[in-house]
């Protein structure tokens, strides 16, 4: 009646992929849960939608919740406006206006200038030169040389030092892994944010004021899912999950009984690497980035290529030359202290985390699956482990499954729910998410292994 606007929520629940009534009903956690969510709100200022989905595993939320924290508020070699551009600068990449929103506001709020969100050019020269390093770790971070890194650290009065750069260098994959996570679960943004409300027309006829405090929004309470997914029957469902646990079984027994040569296995690792090539999404085609994101960073036509097209070979990364636990994990607690005991303690979580179900069945051992999804990704930015039989990724990863993690890590912005629908239909959200966890810190362990390499080059 008195003519002001009031916001609606234009979703329901953290999620667009996962039933509101299916997700963590904040009220109704437990004494473990209502801590985290307490940190969260305490580091954040909000209780946020990822932190609502990545609740569904407390125990890397945890580990995830105490890193960010780490690199964005505690002491380190970045003044707290920088860290929040480089957070800008890099979910901008992916066209993920959820959290580049998100950063403006922290950048702001901590005295960040206003201008230089009008676009990269208005950032000091030292943030603009990052752009570069930045577009390479997101989208083809095979093609850093130690030649990229001399640049930033050579440039006279904008240089940066080493421990500056590494702490960039954590803070750009962790918002590029954290991009992939955000539209890999179908994030829905905050009722605050922008593209997570909408206003209803002054008119309150028929409308009373009772209904909005019932949590009633009028109108239609069940849009059409965007990309309606097609039934699937139960039984097929079923087949789905005893197929994958007897290729499981099947595999182990081979394994027990005779392992490859070394040429077997670096001829698999080749072929699984080129027919990742082939792996896109049927839903892939190009989309211009928005215009207030895409402000925020060069070279806009920049974006993921395979490694091998237009005949380019890039030499294989053999993990045994250079390792996270043998060589990056060491140079970035030496350069950035403690930030490599918590990116360790987090990517060995993502890594080892298991409940031993599969779908409806309990007291499997899912090592082997997890394995799997970490190396295929892995296999996807040219890294090998020897020790690894690259043929059980074809055994275990069905093809729909395949176009998922790849453009969830790779081209995260085109993840649809079709996608999400269509792998793994009988397992539970939890499990859907878990994959997530697995596909942002493989991911980011590819580009900082890439990173942290060429720094090394350089200092040797």
């Amino acid at each position: 009646e008195l003519g002001i606007r009031i916001p609606r929520p234009l979703g329901h629940g953290p999620s667009r992929f996962i039933p509101e009534k299916e997700t963590v009903q904040v009220g109704h956690e437990d004494a473990a849960m209502h801590t985290l969510f307490a940190d969260s709100f305490a580091t954040l200022g909000r209780l946020d939608n990822v932190t609502l989905v990545m609740v569904f595993h407390p125990q890397y939320l945890e580990s995830f919740l105490k890193t960010q924290h780490y690199l964005l508020q505690m002491d380190g070699p970045l003044p707290l406006h920088y860290r929040h551009y480089i957070g800008i600068m890099a979910a901008a990449r992916h066209q993920c206006s959820y959290l580049v929103n998100l950063h403006v506001s922290d950048f702001l709020h901590v005295g960040g200038d206003p201008k230089w969100l009008n676009g990269l050019e208005n950032a000091p020269q030292k943030l603009q030169n990052l752009g570069e390093l930045n577009k390479m770790l997101a989208h083809r971070p095979w093609l850093i040389t130690k030649e990229h890194i001399e640049q930033l650290l050579k440039t006279e009065e904008n240089s940066w030092s080493l421990a500056e750069l590494i702490h960039a260098v954590v803070l750009l994959t962790h918002y590029h892994s954290l991009a992939s996570f955000t539209f890999g679960c179908g994030i829905s943004p905050e009722i605050d944010c922008e593209g997570g409300h909408t206003f209803r027309p002054p008119s309150v006829s028929n409308y009373c004021i009772c209904d909005i405090t019932n949590g009633y929004h009028g109108g239609d309470e069940n849009p059409a899912s965007p990309t309606g997914s097609l039934p699937v029957s139960p039984t097929e469902s079923v087949c789905e999950v005893e197929a994958l646990m007897e290729k499981m079984k099947q595999l182990q027994e081979c394994r027990d009984e005779e392992e490859a040569s070394q040429e077997e296995m670096a001829t698999r690792f080749e072929r699984e690497k080129r027919e990742s090539m082939f792996v896109c999404s049927s839903e892939d085609e190009e989309s211009a980035p928005a215009r207030d994101v895409s402000r925020h960073f060069e070279d806009t036509s920049y974006g993921y290529k395979d490694f091998s097209r237009h005949g380019m070979h890039v030499p294989t990364f053999r993990v045994q030359d250079y390792s996270w636990e043998d060589h990056g994990y060491s140079l970035v607690n030496r350069l950035y202290p403690d930030v490599g005991q918590l990116l360790d303690e987090k990517f060995h979580i993502a890594y080892n985390l298991t409940y031993n179900t599969m779908a409806m069945h309990k007291d499997v051992d899912t090592s082997m699956l997890r394995r799997a999804i970490w190396n295929y990704i892995h296999c996807m930015f040219g890294i090998r482990y020897d020790d690894y039989d690259y043929g059980e990724i074809n055994q275990l990863l069905d093809r729909s499954f395949k176009v998922y993690i790849k453009t969830v890590v790779c081209t995260p912005e085109k993840t649809t729910k079709r996608m999400y629908d269509s792998f793994w239909r009988q397992f539970e959200h939890s499990e859907k998410v878990h994959v997530n966890l697995l596909l942002v810190e493989a991911r980011m362990q590819a580009e900082l292994l890439y990173a942290l390499r060429a720094i090394t080059r350089y200092m040797t």
